[in-house]
């Protein structure tokens, strides 16, 4: 008995190989275009991200916030001040940078005392007056009445503040009680500027009319000039 040979014709075909995985994983078939396209490249962890410079600039805000808790002022605007020059592209730390050079800058620029004699409430009302800044010489031109209610020099004051806020009533009752007190306020508002919003008021026409008397005491007056020269 004879083994059947195999039939020549039906040899097994080789099989092809698979596409390989690296060019299925390059390229894959664009559903709305039917084209094919190149596979984009996975994006690497976020701390593969982060540029070396990040963490030198970390260490000097670090410091920065170290030489704040010392209350050394001065050390640590320097070292944060690094970061904001020495690394631009850090945009993520500049927030928290400029957060603490603000509080640095409050707390090294030195507080002035607050006023605390009549003479000394006196100048911080002028100042505030030549600065326009009528509520803040208004809070100390009532602390020297509260102190001295016979203090003329503080009611004219009063009088050109309460003027510049456009409140005629009060302007005119402290300028009343000014000239009452030292006569020679007449004259002086006669020719102030200070007092021109109440020019056509007929109350201050009339605390004005009369001459000026001689002054029985000496202490400085306001002029025309006072709320200019800072007197």
């Amino acid at each position: 008995m004879t083994k059947q040979r195999p039939n020549s014709t039906s040899k097994a075909q080789p099989v092809q190989p698979a596409e390989p995985l690296a060019r299925a994983n390059r390229e894959r078939r664009d559903p709305a275009h039917g084209s094919r396209t190149r596979a984009r490249p996975p994006s690497p962890p976020a701390s593969q991200v982060r540029r070396s410079t990040y963490y030198e600039a970390v260490g000097l805000y670090e410091r920065g916030l170290e030489a704040l808790q010392r209350h050394d002022y001065r050390a640590a605007v320097e070292q944060l001040n690094s970061v904001l020059r020495l690394y631009p592209e850090e945009k993520e730390l500049h927030e928290r940078v400029h957060l603490y050079l603000n509080i640095c800058e409050r707390q090294a620029t030195p507080q002035e005392a607050a006023p605390v004699t009549v003479q000394e409430r006196l100048y911080a009302a002028t100042l505030a007056i030549n600065g326009t800044r009528y509520d803040e010489a208004l809070r100390h031109l009532r602390l020297v009445r509260d102190e001295d209610p016979d203090n003329d020099h503080a009611l004219y004051m009063l009088a050109v503040a309460h003027a510049q806020r456009q409140e005629p009533a009060e302007a005119i009752a402290h300028l009343e009680r000014a000239v009452r007190l030292n006569p020679e306020n007449r004259a002086i508002a006669r020719h102030d500027p200070d007092l021109d919003p109440l020019r056509g008021n007929e109350a201050f026409r009339a605390a004005l009319d009369g001459t000026a008397a001689p002054r029985t005491f000496d202490r400085q007056r306001p002029s025309a000039a006072r709320t200019k020269s800072g007197r």
